[in-house]
């Protein structure tokens, strides 16, 4: 069966190769073809970001992380980067996306160099994250 907390790091993953389709993209000179990577990247995000909402409020118990030695400090050094970073970069997605609808795309570039790379780390820490707490590390016989 496939768990929810398996969806959400798909979704994240997916996530991420979107926004890497819309960079190669918008490096071609492609900008239809960036924003239709964009706008998917942005819908499978909020997919994303419902599903993990949903999941925390049903199950209301946190997956200790079960690793030893270390990879504790590793862990916990990415996984608070990535939680600071995941709630810093959804107000910069709506401004960066806002931007480009509004076609003020002289400030949207200036604000997306900073948002992608962010975004994109926040896609792949989430999967990461999930691999070590649900894959790698998991508690034995759960």
């Amino acid at each position: 069966m496939f768990s929810q907390p398996a969806l959400n790091a798909s979704l994240n993953g997916i996530s991420a190769l979107l926004l890497a389709g819309g960079y190669a993209a918008i490096r071609a000179g492609k900008r239809d073809v960036h924003k239709a990577f964009m706008i998917s990247a942005f819908s499978v995000s909020t997919i994303f970001l419902a599903s993990y909402v949903i999941y925390h409020i049903r199950v209301k118990q946190l997956v200790l992380f079960q690793g030893q030695g270390w990879i504790r400090p590793v862990y916990f050094t990415l996984l608070t980067s990535h939680t600071i970073l995941a709630i810093v970069i959804v107000p910069m997605i709506l401004i960066t996306l806002r931007r480009a609808w509004l076609e003020k795309f002289d400030k949207h570039r200036l604000i997306a160099r900073w948002t992608l790379p962010l975004w994109f780390y926040v896609c792949v820490t989430g999967v990461i994250v999930y691999l070590m707490v649900y894959q790698i590390y998991a508690r034995k016989g759960s």
